[in-house]
């Protein structure tokens, strides 16, 4: 599982940052890729003459990409340099935006948004990994957290820029501009990124294999399960505030802002808490996101509340992702880390899709919008348990 270096030494401290940087860039890019359709589903539907559904399978179009694509591209670039595989994903990246940018048909598009998937599924497995090969042992979680500082702002910023850029140019303004930042991280990742860093353990079909049985299934679980209350929550929080919280509509992207303060508290201390000691972390940040999903029963009763809720939400959430993939790379001893880490990605996606559908069953069912918080509560606690015995397995073996 480990990653070696051109000269078998850390980087150096002002190297390492700026390729953490670089890393951050790409991170930032993809992720934003993947928010910044949401917002604008009705003109994508109305220039290609779809219905508003159908827009919407592109959001699992992209999905799917991530889940099932990052994985068999991992194998697929196994024995590759990081440094080319990094350059190539975005490479990728770049053109898969361009395409749904200039696609005439609506099938293009969707073609395209799963192209981007695939690089999304294995620049953060791949990515995660190089980054802990530039630091010191002791702070290699805080590097997994920096590379998802992109993607926590990505989260943050991709709907409200998508839909800003997409109603003043058009929808197809904001993949010409995602391209451009995936260029940037382009050009800075040829620039920073240590030239010979490679895995001494290759992805390849016995690694996928060892990887799904035994600690690191139950590792992937947890991630599905921890992540999962997440999504059954966020995915309808703005029914929510406007719903439960009674908030105007025209001030929902404010409360989005204050849960996007939170994720960036949250990622930062998630990566330093798994560096003091990943057990504690990992048991520690599931448990508090139970508690604050649950506790959101009655804090989002009000406007004012609600502020605070969010917040705290947003710090719950995200702590937990550096953990969760440090977990995940700690169970797969003997397997390739790229293919383990593009895994958890995956796992993370498949979160998105079983919350999302857990909660749109409750609320279908008539089970109303306040019953998503103690459901999205089972979930972490569920995760907790996982992780105890993913723990005493490991202990076994």
């Amino acid at each position: 599982m480990t990653t070696a270096l051109a000269a078998g030494q850390i980087e150096t401290g002002r190297n390492a940052r700026w390729a953490l940087a670089a890393l951050g860039i790409g991170a930032f890019g993809i992720g934003l890729t993947e928010f910044v359709i949401m917002g604008l589903l009705v003109e994508v539907a109305q220039s290609l003459s779809v219905s508003v559904p159908s827009a919407g399978l592109l959001i699992s179009g992209y999905a799917l990409g991530v889940t099932f694509g990052g994985p068999l591209l991992t194998l697929a670039t196994a024995r590759l340099p990081h440094r080319n595989v990094i350059l190539a994903l975005m490479a990728i990246f770049i053109l898969a935006n361009i395409l749904c940018a200039v696609a005439p048909s609506y099938g293009l598009l969707m073609l395209g948004r799963i192209i981007s998937g695939f690089a999304h599924g294995t620049f953060f497995g791949v990515g995660t990994v190089v980054a802990q090969s530039l630091v010191p042992p002791e702070r290699k979680a805080s590097a997994i957290a920096l590379v998802f500082t992109g993607l926590t702002l990505a989260t943050v910023l991709g709907l409200p820029f998508g839909t800003e850029l997409g109603q003043a140019l058009g929808w197809r303004a904001t993949f010409w501009s995602v391209s451009g930042i995936g260029l940037l991280a382009l050009v800075a990742s040829a620039l920073s990124l240590p030239a010979a860093t490679r895995s001494e353990t290759p992805a390849n079909w016995h690694s996928l294999a060892r990887l799904l049985r035994g600690a690191p299934l139950l590792a992937l679980a947890t991630t599905t399960l921890g992540y999962a209350g997440v999504f059954l929550v966020f995915t309808y929080i703005v029914p929510i505030l406007t719903g439960i919280s009674g908030v105007s509509s025209a001030h929902v992207s404010r409360y989005l802002l204050l849960f996007g303060a939170g994720i960036v508290v949250g990622n930062i201390l998630g990566g330093r808490l798994a560096d003091r000691g990943l057990r504690p972390a990992l048991l520690g940040t599931l448990a508090g996101l139970a508690a604050v999903i649950l506790a959101m029963r009655f804090g989002m009763g009000n406007p004012f509340a609600a502020m605070i809720s969010l917040f705290l939400f947003g710090v719950a959430a995200f702590s937990t992702l550096a953990p969760l993939q440090s977990f995940m790379l700690s169970r797969s001893e003997g397997a390739s880390a790229e293919l383990a880490s593009t895994l958890n990605i995956s796992a993370f996606n498949l979160a998105n899709a079983v919350g999302a559908a857990i909660g749109g069953s409750a609320i279908a069912a008539g089970w109303g919008l306040g019953s998503l918080f103690p459901l999205g509560a089972v979930m972490p606690v569920l995760a907790v348990l996982l992780t105890l015995a993913t723990f005493k397995f490991g202990e076994r073996s």
